[in-house]
């Protein structure tokens, strides 16, 4: 199988598709990589490396996608882009499809087979591709949060550990899966206050285990949600729900409730994010301000520290990709449901029900195709 790594273009995006490991798997595997030249600067991985592994640098994304049987790719396709997708082509990748009606009837024009990371689902419910992406963007929401809340950056001026005689600041997290739980890590481990919010009693159970009584949890609902906000200081929001737009449960009402000059870090803005009324930010412009509430919404967040995510990444996708070339499509899906379970288009029609549901679009299960 032909298998290319095209570029990331989405604004300040430095991750890649793939490490110089996985191309050498690949080759010995005995598949062709396609890599486009320059794609691994950001990560600190130079074309020289590709092609020591065997890679075939290729100078433009076009051709590429025209020479390619899967794409390997770190974000969504953009606009630029969809002129490049062809029929029968496999690209996996992120593709957060419930918040781009735009980007699903494309995928589903051109007969695209799209399989999306964040959809690739084990039997027990966990999300093998999100996670290492997960523990990257909950540990950076709390560096995040603690740099807004600098005064000179138009927070309340608060140290999130505080020091001796001073209270320390109070840190919310809206949800304990794999984002909540590293945001809450990195926040105890600078000696804030953590409360963490989750609707499932048994998972609250095990992160006051895990954290040994040391943060408070919550059941989440709308009144505990309105009470922990109004005198939080950094609020995680860490929501999700597999291939669908995340609710939002910070309302209005309740960010006008909150303290001037606190912050809140919405995780969840790929998904659409857990905030009323939020809106995407680029690193070139992090964070708006409303209601004296301090929104950082960055959408690609773990690009910032673009090498341990892209090497944590491929750890987890290669086994997959591997799976495709070696097997093809078909056979890799049916013998592997975890796999199946990501691909959201296929032959024109729409395989992920959570993305169907939120457009009201027809669904039709993959083993009905």
């Amino acid at each position: 199988m032909i298998i290319g790594v095209p570029g990331e273009i989405k604004e300040n995006e430095y991750r890649v598709g793939i490490t110089v490991a996985g191309v050498n798997s690949l080759k010995d595997a005995g598949h062709q990589v396609l890599v486009q030249k320059g794609a691994g600067e950001g990560s600190g991985i130079s074309d020289q490396a590709y092609q020591a592994a065997g890679a075939e640098l290729v100078a433009d994304a076009e051709e590429i996608y025209a020479r390619s049987d899967l794409i390997i790719k770190i974000k969504e396709p953009l606009p630029e882009e969809y002129d490049y997708l062809k029929k029968e082509q496999i690209i996996f990748t992120y593709l957060h499809l419930a918040t781009n009606e735009e980007l699903v009837n494309v995928l589903l024009n051109k007969g695209v087979t799209a399989i999306a990371y964040e959809t690739v689902q084990l039997k027990d419910g966990s999300l093998p591709l999100l996670i290492p992406m997960s523990e990257v963007a909950g540990r950076l929401s709390i560096q995040a949060g603690a740099y807004f809340l600098e005064k000179p950056q138009g927070g309340s001026g608060v140290l999130l550990g505080g020091v001796p005689g001073v209270k320390p600041a109070k840190v919310v997290v809206l949800g304990g899966g794999n984002v909540g739980i590293n945001a809450a890590r990195m926040a105890v481990g600078l000696g804030a206050e953590v409360t963490i919010l989750d609707i499932s009693a048994p998972r609250l159970r095990y992160l006051d285990e895990i954290f040994n009584s040391r943060v408070k949890t919550l059941i989440s609902n709308k009144y505990n949600i309105a009470e922990e906000l109004s005198d939080a200081d950094l609020v995680i929001g860490a929501v999700l729900i597999p291939g669908a737009r995340t609710p939002a449960l910070i309302t209005e009402e309740m960010v006008k409730n909150m303290k001037e000059g606190s912050v809140i870090v919405d995780v969840a803005i790929d998904q659409g994010g857990c905030v009323e009324n939020a809106r995407p930010t680029t690193y070139d412009k992090p964070i708006y301000v409303r209601h004296g509430v301090i929104h950082y919404s960055v959408s690609n967040m773990p690009g910032a520290v673009a090498r341990t995510s892209t090497f944590a990444l491929t750890n987890a996708t290669l086994p997959y990709i591997l799976e495709l070339a070696n097997k093809g499509f078909q056979k890799a899906v049916l013998e592997n449901q975890d796999l199946a379970a990501g691909v959201n288009t296929y032959q024109g029609k729409l395989t992920c029900q959570a993305v169907a549901d939120t457009f009201a679009m027809e669904y039709t299960p993959l083993e009905n195709v």
